[in-house]
């Protein structure tokens, strides 16, 4: 069975459609692990209830951050790493150890409203000031860029000239726990 390792950084609702697919066997993969970077948000509290261990890893030493999410990975062993809502960018040496096994889930359709700054309600907000008549979601692979690597998957959400950002962020985060499952299985399961 392979594994997965997943990274969040809030209430952790994309981490739960992957606990969920998982749990139903669609994705031929179990999730070895959970790393976050505080120990105060929902993802822990999700992983607690379906028993996945959780490693809290804090960015803000940029000495040691590297090592410990590699020695972390080392014991998991992961064959895919999961971004599912982490807000910090990852070390370019854990990016290249696991080039084309790291992808993230990023909420509008890349290449535009991507990058540093662009993560929540920014997103939701940029999109609807810059009138976009669409707006989505995307996976793609990580790479040293902020939301700059290769897009795998897509799914398009309308914009409503009614919409605020919080409620297109609730239509985007929707397509979001439908896309980024369905990427996984892919990708472990090509043939299917």
């Amino acid at each position: 069975m392979k594994k997965l390792v997943v990274f969040a950084s809030g209430s952790g609702s994309n981490f739960q459609s992957i606990i969920d697919a998982s749990e139903r066997k669609e994705l031929g993969a179990t999730v070895a692990g959970l790393i976050t970077d505080s120990d105060d948000i929902g993802a822990i509290e999700r992983a607690r209830k379906h028993e996945i261990p959780v490693k809290v890893i804090s960015p803000y030493d940029s000495q040691t951050f590297p090592g410990e999410l590699k020695n972390q990975l080392a014991l998991w062993k992961p064959d895919l790493i999961v971004l599912a809502g982490y807000l910090k960018k990852i070390p370019d040496e854990i990016v290249k150890t696991y080039s084309d096994k790291i992808i993230n889930i990023h909420p509008a359709l890349l290449p535009k409203f991507g990058g540093k700054g662009f993560y929540g309600l920014n997103v939701h907000r940029a999109v609807i000031n810059a009138g976009e008549k669409v707006s989505g979601c995307t996976v793609h692979f990580v790479n040293e860029e902020y939301d700059r690597g290769t897009i795998i998957a897509q799914k398009k959400v309308p914009v409503s000239s009614t919409d605020t950002p919080e409620t297109l962020a609730a239509r985007v985060l929707k397509a979001e726990h439908d896309l980024l499952p369905s990427v996984i299985k892919k990708i472990f399961n090509p043939n299917d």
